[in-house]
């Protein structure tokens, strides 16, 4: 799946390319599309260029779109022609009032009369961010969270002259990059998300400024327990098992009188200048030596980590996380065997690039990455034949039971893979593939891998036939590849014998 699949968002324009708009730039680039920026500031365009490449990292580990390229990055003099033909304009300005009614009524004078046009703000209210613009009716609140291009989070918020539809489209474009649309139904300050995190702001300011603990120590006694929890079920859920089996209901009555206990302080103390210096102290403690680049790449393995161990529970961020590789699993595995189709010989069903994370301490590949991507070969292989999800659900399979690798070449992080797999031998119940790794701009052949696969069902525990379907489009591959050379690497000890 594509980026703006289901909508006709091929184009975005960013207007305002701070730390929010950079975010939303680095995401949709990502996601394969077009981005036009503006930004009036001082070296605006070099300090967004560098913010996407800062990002890039992260992104590749998701794993990016076909056809994402920072290329695809378009920096321009004005309002005007950065909106002129995009599809989506997402402002990212300052939050001031009147700067973003200014700028909203330049957008809609200059964007075309069916472009959606979102504001990041953080709190305002989008009537009045409407005022004085033409065609309000396709303008809305696209609140995210920092870092843009990695949390899914998005607050649509509309106006009081926001068309329905408008709020349906802009749901449609951010679940198509990826993203989590929640609509705040009702017109408010601050929204839902930064009225929660207001409330525990303040009471770390209040707890501060009363010197009963560090900027660390609260931040803490949030990491290391509740800030698990929210990760993936937020507060209301975790409070409903805190009643046992009763639930909420005898949660509520045991605990709830803990509330009118004058537990926390809901009005923000005075932000005087002793407050300010210990505020700054103390994060500056806790950031040491580290720059903010260096703290943001941090923060971001840490959040893909937690993505990443969240996928097997299909719960919260690692929910969004599994569908994403999923839906960049289909997209990169798209050929299927039809009967009847010329089948390529050998054949060429994938291509990657060498994921950062893959990378030891020599600069290189570490060796159990290099079977880790040819993996993603056998996984075009499976779905061209028609081994897909619906197959393996069903109990049917193919497990590895045998392999020979030989390591050709070095290469390093980002750089492209391209993939060709050969079939060697087959019968009902073994199938004998060859893949090769070869460097994507040079051709070089850089790994090999012979296999001995074993077709199982699953749920009777034991080798069982290949069904007719895989089995038919086998028997055509196997007919183009049976004639071809063997290839570097094959190993004398693995094969099926021939007929």
């Amino acid at each position: 799946m594509t980026a703006g699949k289901g909508t006709s968002i091929k184009t975005v324009a960013i207007i305002g390319t701070g730390v929010i708009g950079a975010g939303w730039a680095a995401r949709c680039l990502a996601w394969g599309l077009d981005v036009v920026a503006s930004d009036p500031g001082k070296d605006a365009e070099r300090k967004l260029r560098a913010a996407v490449a800062n990002a890039w990292p992260a992104l590749a580990r998701l794993g990016l779109a076909n056809g994402a390229s920072m290329d695809r990055l378009r920096f321009v003099g004005s309002v005007a022609e950065a909106v002129r033909q995009a599809d989506f304009v997402q402002e990212s300005a300052p939050e001031r009032i009147e700067l973003k009614q200014k700028l909203h009524q330049e957008i809609t004078r200059h964007a075309k009369p069916d472009a959606l046009i979102a504001s990041s703000s953080s709190g305002l209210l989008p009537t009045e961010i409407q005022d004085g613009t033409t065609n309000p009716g396709r303008i809305l609140i696209g609140h995210p969270f920092n870092p843009v291009y990695l949390l899914p989070l998005v607050e649509l918020v509309g106006g009081k002259q926001t068309a329905p539809e408008t709020i349906e489209r802009a749901r449609a474009f951010y679940a198509s990059i990826g993203m989590h649309p929640l609509h705040v139904r009702n017109e408010i300050e601050g929204y839902l998300s930064d009225r929660l995190q207001e409330a525990v702001w303040r009471e770390i300011l209040h707890l501060v400024n009363d010197g009963v603990a560090t900027t660390r120590e609260l931040d803490e006694a949030i990491a290391f327990g509740p800030g698990l929890r929210w990760a993936f079920w937020g507060t209301n859920l975790i409070f409903h098992l805190a009643g046992g089996d009763d639930g909420m209901r005898h949660m509520l009555h045991q605990f709830g009188p803990a509330l009118k206990l004058p537990w926390t302080k809901l009005v923000a103390p005075e932000l005087n200048d002793t407050l300010i210096d210990r505020m700054v102290e103390g994060t500056q403690e806790q950031a040491g030596n580290r720059t903010i680049k260096e703290l943001e790449r941090q923060r971001d393995d840490a959040l893909i980590a937690v993505m990443q161990a969240l996928k097997p529970f299909g719960i919260g961020a690692g929910r969004i996380a599994a569908e994403y590789e999923t839906r960049m699993l289909g997209q990169r595995h798209a050929q299927r065997w039809t009967p009847g189709s010329k089948v390529p010989a050998p054949l060429e069903l994938s291509s990657g690039y060498v994921k950062p994370d893959w990378i030891d301490y020599n600069g290189h590949m570490t060796e159990g990455a290099y079977v880790m991507a040819i993996g993603d070969a056998s996984d075009a292989l499976f779905r061209y034949i028609g081994i897909d999800e619906a197959y393996r659900a069903a109990g049917h399979a193919y497990y590895t039971v045998e392999s020979h690798a030989t390591y050709v070449k070095e290469v390093g992080a980002m750089e492209p893979l391209t993939y060709r797999t050969q079939i060697l031998g087959f019968d009902d119940k073994r199938l004998h593939i060859h893949h090769a790794m070869h460097h994507g701009k040079t051709g070089e052949l850089l790994f090999t891998v012979d296999q001995m696969l074993l077709h199982v069902d699953s749920k009777a525990a034991k080798a069982a036939p290949v069904l007719p379907g895989p089995k038919a489009a086998l028997a055509a591959i196997w007919a183009a590849h049976r004639n071809l050379p063997a290839p570097h690497g094959v190993s004398r000890a693995i094969g099926v014998p021939a007929k």
